[in-house]
């Protein structure tokens, strides 16, 4: 059986390693290809193209690299073409991965969507393309799942990967040491993203409010886990710009968690990450006017962050575009810092996310959908 992967960003890297983790589990003959990252390959996939230098977000900024993903996508056509693979296992990155589950569909690859687009969110249509283009979604969110039924589409609520894997791996003590944290310090964590656009756009704002925090706090400790899409170098130029104690770390970032007080991140995943480990978190989101204002007029949603979205109220603070400012985040951060009453507080209305996500297993029950769909294809 051949397994082809379509992930164009670091999460999608992360689950498509896990899921690739698993198929080897259910098969240790699956021969696994395609686009991806470093975990992609280290779990068995062999990497045709790396996505280290892909990420994008936003309308303008898309249009600026369209003819980098059509001659992408012309590219993984070919590839398909020539390693005739059994499915294509598309996560994530809709923009993209449409178009590619689209070149399939006309070779006859049957594809199975995980991480699906969230038609529940804007782009409700893209519910009819994925009805015509996609064998099989599996569905991450119960009310995903339900949008997707409402467009007669083949999907199956799996649960959310993150249930497996958000935990900590070492006692508060052992991660107190490892990290080097001091016990009197205030822990701050700084996650400005995994695509360089992103900690190109936040994390100078995160700096000059951790200069704010240390004129107000004689003792704060910085923490920015590196999202292996970006460079250590060039965070560290970032870094050196500013006059900000930042300690970069590579592995045990749930262990991080637990020990930091409060954490700032972009919105994404990480602020789900953040919620299952109970870490009060202010979610920041910028992007370019026009993107925004486009936004604005086609997202069907009152939250930004999946762990409001999830919650169906608001559990973290968000602060969106002009209000990503230093007066703004440093007025957000210090009651989380300063008020244990209110940090207490966050970490109750966070519990209620996990609940939220399903069983366990999820990446189980996705990589034997893919078994499934490759067997069925190979019996036909």
């Amino acid at each position: 059986m051949k397994i082809m992967f379509s992930a164009g960003e670091a999460s999608g890297d992360t689950h498509g390693a896990s899921v690739a983790k698993a198929l080897s589990q259910i098969d240790s003959n699956i021969e696994m290809f395609g686009m991806g990252g470093t975990l992609m390959e280290q779990a068995g996939v062999r990497i045709v193209y790396d996505i280290k230098n892909l990420g994008v977000i936003g309308i303008v900024e898309i249009i600026k690299s369209l003819p980098k993903f059509f001659k992408l996508r012309t590219y993984l056509k070919r590839v398909m073409l020539k390693e005739k693979p059994d499915v294509l296992v598309c996560i994530d990155y809709p923009g993209f991965n449409m178009k590619l589950a689209e070149v399939a569909y006309e070779l006859g690859i049957p594809v199975l969507y995980y991480i699906a687009p969230t038609i529940w969110a804007w782009h409700s249509s893209r519910g009819k393309t994925i009805k015509k283009f996609v064998t099989k979604v599996a569905s991450i969110f119960p009310f995903e799942a339900e949008a997707y039924r409402k467009f007669d589409c083949d999907v199956e609520f799996v649960g959310h990967p993150l249930v497996d894997i958000v935990h900590p791996s070492m006692t508060v003590e052992e991660a107190m040491d490892y990290f080097g944290a001091r016990p009197e310090a205030k822990r701050v964590l700084l996650m400005p993203g995994s695509r360089k656009q992103e900690v190109l756009s936040l994390l100078d704002v995160m700096l000059e409010s951790g200069e704010r925090l240390l004129q107000s706090h004689e003792d704060v400790q910085f923490f920015l886990p590196r999202a292996h899409t970006i460079d250590r170098s060039e965070l560290e130029a970032f870094i050196s710009e500013r006059n900000v104690p930042v300690t970069i770390t590579e592995d045990h970032t749930y262990d991080l968690m637990q020990i930091c007080d409060v954490c700032l991140a972009a919105s994404g995943t990480a602020t789900l990450e953040t919620a299952m480990m109970e870490l009060p978190t202010v979610l920041l989101y910028k992007v370019s006017p026009i993107t925004y204002g486009i936004g604005k007029m086609v997202v069907n949603l009152t939250h930004v962050g999946l762990p409001n979205i999830v919650a169906g109220k608001e559990v973290i603070p968000e602060l969106l575009q002009d209000d990503v400012s230093v007066d703004a985040i440093v007025n957000t951060v210090l009651p989380l810092l300063d008020d244990l009453q209110v940090n207490q507080r966050m970490r109750t209305e966070l519990r209620s996310v996990r609940d939220k996500l399903g069983e366990p297993g999820a990446v189980n029950r996705v990589a034997q959908l893919i078994y499934n769909l490759g067997k069925e294809n190979i019996d036909e």
